[in-house]
């Protein structure tokens, strides 16, 4: 499913989800542009649980090549240690948030997050809402990193902070609507759900995956540990607290 609208207009305007969207966007752009390069940066900044569980890893990776032979073109495997992180590997907690791994990825992500980001925002206001996003983001990255301590794979991506703006909006607006899109081969199904319940779909499509280990290379377990810190982030701001003024819905 994809959202393509809610119910709730944003009151003010969403400055810090814009700026996380332009920083992502600034930062896949230079992947993009940098080629082969692109890769080197995501091992760079990325975050690679064995660096954590060992600062002193060294991780190597296999990898599948295609190689020139007098029979032709072969594809092989090789092993290769990972580009040296540029900084402490605490910190790349933090940066990996801003990197992603193709366009899919990136627009998938930069849409839900501007869908849901600017009415959380409205809530929070923009130095609560950085606050949010930075933390739930780093408990996407340690929950991801729990799954499996000594993983050699960089992870990356902005979807375990996202995650955790949906579980925030989740909370604040339980009355919310989302229009969202149901694409079936060459039928799109457009349809209205509650929030909750279009957000409680996805959250049970993450754990689900994320138990039976499908689709490997997807941080399932990042998505998890964002939903579930951004609800337990909006219950401690307090939902009564944050949600006091009147609420305004657009019709559909």
């Amino acid at each position: 499913m994809i959202p393509l609208s809610d119910s709730i207009p944003s009151r003010s305007t969403p400055w810090v989800n814009y700026s996380v969207i332009a920083i992502c966007s600034a930062a896949f752009l230079v992947q993009v542009s940098s080629g082969e390069g692109g890769n080197r940066i995501m091992e760079q900044f990325g975050m690679v649980p064995i660096r954590l569980t060992d600062p002193d890893a060294q991780p190597t990776i296999r990898q599948q090549v295609v190689i020139r032979t007098p029979r032709g073109i072969e594809t092989g495997i090789v092993e290769r240690k990972l580009a040296p992180s540029v900084l402490p590997p605490w910190l790349t907690v933090v940066t990996c948030m801003f990197l992603h791994g193709g366009w899919m990825h990136f627009l998938g992500n930069m849409w839900f997050l501007y869908v849901f980001g600017d009415n959380v925002e409205d809530r929070f206001g923009h130095v609560g809402y950085s606050v949010l996003y930075l933390a739930t983001g780093i408990a996407a990255a340690m929950a991801h990193y729990a799954s499996d301590t000594m993983s050699v794979v960089p992870t990356i991506g902005a979807s375990g902070a996202i995650a955790g703006v949906m579980g925030a909006y989740a909370w604040l607006y339980p009355d919310a609507r989302v229009k969202a899109v149901l694409p079936l081969f060459i039928v799109i199904q457009v349809f209205v759900l509650p929030a909750p319940v279009f957000l409680g779909i996805w959250f049970a499509i993450q754990t689900f995956s994320g138990i039976s280990a499908s689709a490997a290379g997807v941080a399932w377990w990042a998505h998890i540990g964002g939903f579930v810190a951004g609800i337990l982030v909006a219950l401690i701001a307090g939902r009564a607290h944050l949600a006091s003024d009147p609420v305004q819905e657009r019709r559909f």
